[in-house]
């Protein structure tokens, strides 16, 4: 039997530990068994139980506090991921192994750990190696992406992960449930955007030639490729939750042996921009 595993990425204060809780309760309502495992070795609450807590085997405060090594915050962290993964056989005793494992990986905030750093795909290829089918969500926050400019950096973070990581990864905006309802409406846009478009609205705010041509090229690299995109994801919202989970089990094909849809596809033009109303026929019947 496969098991199934959600590597729950971001930046720091994205959402990744609410998201956690929020799906792990939602899973209980419909009868589905899941379990946490903590892999930010600075985390000092949530609100969830955890089979597995990183912090029972290295805690960045205790690597600061080390006279020989010296480490700030950020080198703290990075020195406790790389001595993780030196030490997997304790995750693999920590997780063992029982029927329809599916497992959320609550994972720490620093962006470098999904970039360019080696950790967390190496962490993928155990978990694979341990008949793990692993799909990144990788969370950015809703009330950063309402500009332009920011959007498209959050864009390339993501498809940087994408790329280092090599798994098929959902791309969420959290904290859906925080915006003003203008905000809303305002962001319907960046879900399935138009990378030319977007760029002619910002064009006059773009003062050198080489950035105009470079922010260009991004843009053309997003949109031609259709490369990411995001789904919405509001704590509040049931629906617009089981519409994540859903894409999340299509793309690590949970229960296969279960007659499984696609997921619909949100279309790319919506005519009622209602918030409500955008997401209502989402569900597959």
């Amino acid at each position: 039997m496969p098991r199934y595993a959600q590597l729950v990425i971001g930046p720091a204060g994205s959402g990744k530990s609410t998201y956690c809780s929020t799906m792990v309760q939602h899973l209980q309502t419909l009868n589905r068994s899941a379990q946490v495992v903590n892999l930010d070795p600075a985390a000092e609450h949530f609100d969830y139980p955890v089979m597995a807590d990183i912090r029972e085997l290295i805690q960045v405060d205790d690597v600061m506090e080390d006279a020989s090594l010296r480490f700030g915050p950020n080198g703290g962290l990075v020195f406790c991921m790389e001595y993780f993964a030196n030490n997997f056989d304790w995750l693999g005793e920590s997780l063992g192994h029982v029927e329809d494992d599916y497992i959320l990986f609550d994972c720490p905030g620093q962006i470098e750990l999904y970039t360019h750093l080696p950790v967390m795909k190496q962490l993928v290829e155990q978990l694979q190696q341990w008949e793990f089918r692993v799909c990144g969500v990788f969370l950015v926050d809703s009330q950063f992406m309402v500009e332009s400019f920011k959007f498209i950096s959050g864009v390339m973070v993501a498809l940087s992960a994408m790329v280092s990581l090599e798994i098929p990864q959902i791309n969420i905006m959290t904290k859906m449930d925080l915006l003003s309802p203008k905000a809303k409406k305002e962001i319907e846009k960046y879900l399935d955007p138009d990378m030319y478009s977007m760029m002619e609205d910002n064009s006059d705010n773009i003062r050198s030639k080489k950035f105009k041509n470079l922010t260009k090229a991004i843009c053309g690299l997003i949109d031609d490729y259709s490369m990411v995109r995001f789904l919405p994801f509001d704590r509040t919202d049931e629906e617009g939750i089981n519409i994540v989970l859903q894409n999340i089990d299509f793309s690590i094909q949970y229960g296969e042996d279960l007659e499984f849809k696609e997921p619909k596809e949100v279309d790319e033009e919506p005519a009622n921009l209602n918030y409500d109303a955008f997401f209502q026929d989402k569900v597959d019947s």
